[in-house]
């Protein structure tokens, strides 16, 4: 049985949704219907957490042993309460790290998550949206160049999030999060580099 770990903000909890519905448990559902056997996720991650927060949750959470895949999705609090890009770059890199030692060294099992885009959410209603949109792209260029050094997998959530205006559907009743229906796009999109890391032989 493969063991996933899930590390993150609420994007990853799944603030006001089902645990079910969380995209971590979609993914497992996914990879399950493919014959692929993963537990369910550990999951270590608080609402309103920034990159500082979850190292120091990780510490106190202490997660055991090495994982098969492992999944990392933060930064949105960061960008929500002006910490510096230069400060996000420096966290989330050694976060990082941290994720691909707890898939033994491995950062092919490594899946990094974009941050969505919460300025197009009714939340953000009164707010400078531009403004939001463009400092997500600033904080999505850092986390994907850092992913891809490290030789991490990256998905692209973002758009997807961005089309939640047109889509009503895809957000939850608090006007902020995304609705269950959003995070099964974001497994899908997941589920290829999820499914090739889980097969790929152990080294």
């Amino acid at each position: 049985m493969h063991r996933f770990l899930a590390l993150g903000d609420s994007y990853t909890i799944g603030e006001s949704v089902d645990p079910e519905g969380r995209w971590p448990n979609q993914l497992r559902a996914l990879l399950r219907g493919d014959d692929i056997q993963v537990a369910d996720p550990q999951i270590i991650a608080v609402t309103g957490w920034t990159t500082y927060e979850l190292d120091a949750g990780i510490d106190r959470a202490a997660p055991e042993g090495t994982y098969d895949l492992v999944s990392l999705l933060i930064g949105v609090n960061n960008q929500y309460r002006g910490r510096s890009p230069e400060e996000y770059r420096a966290q989330f890199s050694a976060l990082l790290g941290r994720a691909v030692r707890f898939a033994a060294g491995r950062p092919d099992h490594v899946l990094v998550l974009s941050i969505p885009d919460w300025g197009v959410t009714p939340f953000a209603a009164g707010r400078d949206r531009a403004r939001i949109s463009a400092e997500i792209d600033s904080f999505n260029a850092i986390n994907r160049e850092e992913s891809l050094r490290a030789g991490a997998h990256y998905i692209d959530v973002t758009p997807t999030s961005r089309r939640a205006p047109q889509h009503l559907d895809l957000i939850a009743p608090d006007g902020l999060h995304p609705s269950a229906t959003m995070y099964a796009e974001w497994a899908a999109l997941a589920l290829p580099a999820a499914r090739a890391a889980l097969q790929s032989p152990r080294n």
